[in-house]
């Protein structure tokens, strides 16, 4: 079972800052062979759910953001391949749609841009698409919407 806790950007330390991009180039760079450019000035603002194991290993990582008119934003959904296949994906997301609702309880829907081939996945928490299947740095992706 995975520890789930939010931190803002300038209360990161520098290890923790270090894990977390080490996590989504692993996974969206490496893994996904996908050249682009993940550090972005969204880090700045953004709240950063980590996930972490046991013994303290970040393992599980989204990115939150407050949009205008109470809508709200998640991204950069990582589980590294060590944890995936238990249920730990789904317990990231189920944490991200909790934490948004704590951080900004007004939100009234959550936008996500969703790769494609896990619509299914994201259907299950009551995503819906809105978008037709788009490419993002070469790979299929769709936008969805979460209505709370």
């Amino acid at each position: 079972m995975l520890a789930f806790k939010t931190i803002q950007f300038d209360q990161l330390t520098p290890r923790q800052l270090q894990a977390i991009y080490k996590l989504r180039v692993q996974i969206f760079v490496v893994e996904q062979n996908c050249a682009y450019q993940d550090v972005d000035d969204t880090d700045l603002t953004a709240s950063h759910l980590m996930g972490t194991a046991a013994n303290g290993q970040l393992v599980a990582y989204a990115r939150l953001m407050k949009e205008p008119d109470d809508q709200a934003r998640f991204g950069r959904i990582v589980v590294s391949a060590a944890a995936r296949g238990n249920g730990n994906g789904q317990a990231l997301i189920r944490a991200a749609i909790a934490e948004i609702q704590r951080l900004w309880p007004a939100t009234t829907q959550i936008n996500i841009q969703a790769q494609h081939y896990l619509d299914r996945f994201y259907r299950s928490f009551g995503f819906k698409p809105v978008s037709a299947v788009y490419l993002e740095d070469g790979i299929p992706h769709q936008d969805m919407i979460l209505k709370l």
